[in-house]
């Protein structure tokens, strides 16, 4: 796929989303990354449900740390892995406070020393909280660049330094958010709604398909 090409995609994505983002709701950088952390293998809708019950009683690293990992699961037992979330969850608040002053840091390598916080998680706070043009590669970001051939690879890191290189500036830094919102509600895993797809004329996967 060409730099035209992307950027028509892009610049599609942008005119029906101009002002995308995540679908996870929260009110600063520390919930944002609370819920991240969560949404690892659940759903955004999921994680809601829960931090609508979290976030009125505990919504700072010193309130949750308080909670303790045993008053902290009650909150999020609805989510898939909670009990080995909530043990990085608690050692991540107690982190913030000891050495950054209850703030979330805003540099990959400091997010990434945070108990649960990967490289994904990192690239979604860096993106959403500080507005850094980061591509957090998920499963449906996977697919939709490697369906779409805007950005192949093997490995979600392949794809992420692929997406990163060649998407133009313009576009990095809500790249992520269209991307993944294309791939949850258009670009379906099992049956992909090409008929409704607003990219389709740029598509490779349906070019193959239909050839």
């Amino acid at each position: 796929m060409n730099r035209d090409k992307r950027t028509a995609i892009y610049s599609t994505l942008r005119e029906r989303m101009p002002a995308p983002t995540t679908e996870l709701v929260y009110a600063n950088p520390f919930e944002l990354l609370i819920a991240v952390i969560l949404s690892a293998q659940a759903t955004d809708i999921s994680v809601n449900k829960a931090t609508a019950r979290l976030y009125p009683v505990a919504n700072t690293p010193e309130s949750i740390l308080a909670l303790g990992v045993k008053g902290l699961k009650p909150y999020i037992r609805t989510i898939g892995l909670f009990n080995s979330k909530a043990e990085n969850i608690i050692k991540t608040c107690r982190i913030l406070i000891e050495k950054h002053q209850g703030e979330v840091p805003s540099t990959r390598p400091e997010l990434e020393a945070l108990p649960g916080v990967g490289r994904k998680t990192a690239n979604v706070v860096l993106n959403t909280a500080f507005g850094e043009p980061t591509i957090a590669v998920d499963t449906h970001i996977f697919r939709v660049s490697n369906r779409t051939g805007i950005a192949r690879g093997k490995t979600p890191l392949e794809v992420e330094k692929r997406l990163v290189r060649l998407t133009p500036d313009e576009f990095k830094k809500d790249a992520h958010h269209w991307l993944i919102l294309h791939g949850r509600y258009v670009c379906k895993a099992r049956k992909p709604l090409c008929s409704e797809c607003p990219i389709l004329e740029w598509c490779e996967y349906t070019k193959k398909e239909l050839s």
